[in-house]
């Protein structure tokens, strides 16, 4: 082979390693290519069969979404009737967030509850000019709480982020109760009548009676006839609730029935909580509730009461 030759060789050599090498590139792609990005809240493990919509992902489950931060003051606390939590939110420069758009009726949001479903609470911190929001919280029971602050920043959307509060002490943790389609308070009975279907929008209805007649006189909540949250037991990811209808648009009755739409990510048990207000004082009544692969699986049927509490 004449020198000629051995160069053609080598060429044509080359030419078969650089094409080798584009096309596992193009498969592998290059080694500083950015993670795939997820749309909020949806997970992978929520990605196959019926995913999730943006719209329906459920939030609570990072203290940092959408570049907005929950920070508290202090992650740890004694048990106390009345114990002080402290937080801000901090902005995607840093510093902490201080306008922020209404929502049903409030700048932010925050739900309390322990991992185990016990102690629920729904409270509306107050914000100081230097971006600090701070509220009383019920701790008397210890064991490790959830801390959710669900809010819009002026101008944008709504975020739900979500932290963990130490309560100290000796816990003593509650299973689940088990799913019921009437819970009893204070002497009043709600009933729930819907289910939930995984990756649908579900309609659950809650009826109102009180010593065994209905209420129609429901005083608006929220901007609603109440005001529902739904997390999944799991992993107390908090799911979006929408009430259909509201106060004085000529259609929504105010009770003794109330129509919700949530839509749950995946098969497992929920735990609802309903706040409804009447005769000047909000209530919650609680419900577990499990969402199948059909409707038909997720039907729930009325069962003997379980208690809920008032505020």
């Amino acid at each position: 082979m004449n020198t000629a030759q051995k160069i053609a060789g080598f060429t044509a050599g080359l030419a078969v390693v650089f094409a080798a090498a584009l096309g596992t590139g193009a498969v592998v792609g290059p080694a500083d290519s950015p993670a795939p990005v997820h749309t909020r809240g949806i997970h992978p493990e929520e990605l196959p069969g019926e995913a999730a919509s943006p719209d329906s992902a459920p939030g609570g489950l990072m203290v940092t979404d959408s570049r907005y931060t929950l920070q508290l003051e202090t992650p740890q606390t004694p048990t106390g009737t009345a114990v002080s939590l402290r937080f801000r939110i901090g902005d995607p420069a840093g510093t902490p967030l201080t306008r922020y758009a209404a929502s049903h009726g409030k700048q932010l949001h925050l739900i309390v509850v322990r991992r185990d479903m016990v102690g629920y609470q729904h409270v509306h911190p107050v914000l100081d000019s230097a971006g600090i929001w701070s509220v009383p919280l019920d701790l008397t029971r210890a064991g490790t709480y959830r801390v959710f602050a669900d809010f819009t920043p002026e101008g944008g959307e709504g975020v739900t982020l979500g932290a963990d509060l130490h309560v100290a002490g000796t816990f003593d943790p509650q299973p689940l109760p088990a799913a019921t389609g009437t819970t009893e308070i204070d002497g009043y009975t709600v009933t729930l009548h819907g289910n939930l279907v995984p990756g649908q929008a579900s309609k659950v209805t809650l009826s109102v009676t009180k010593d065994g007649r209905p209420v129609t006189d429901l005083q608006p909540y929220l901007g609603a006839y109440g005001h529902l949250v739904a997390l999944r037991s799991a992993d107390l990811a908090y799911l979006h609730v929408h009430p259909d209808g509201h106060p004085g648009d000529g259609v929504t009755a105010a009770g003794p029935t109330i129509d919700f739409y949530a839509t749950a990510p995946s098969v497992g048990d929920y735990r609802l909580f309903l706040d409804f207000q009447h005769a000047g004082v909000v209530r919650t009544a609680e419900f577990t509730l499990s969402a199948a692969g059909s409707p038909a699986e997720g039907s729930l049927q009325p069962e003997p009461a379980v208690a809920g509490h008032d505020h």
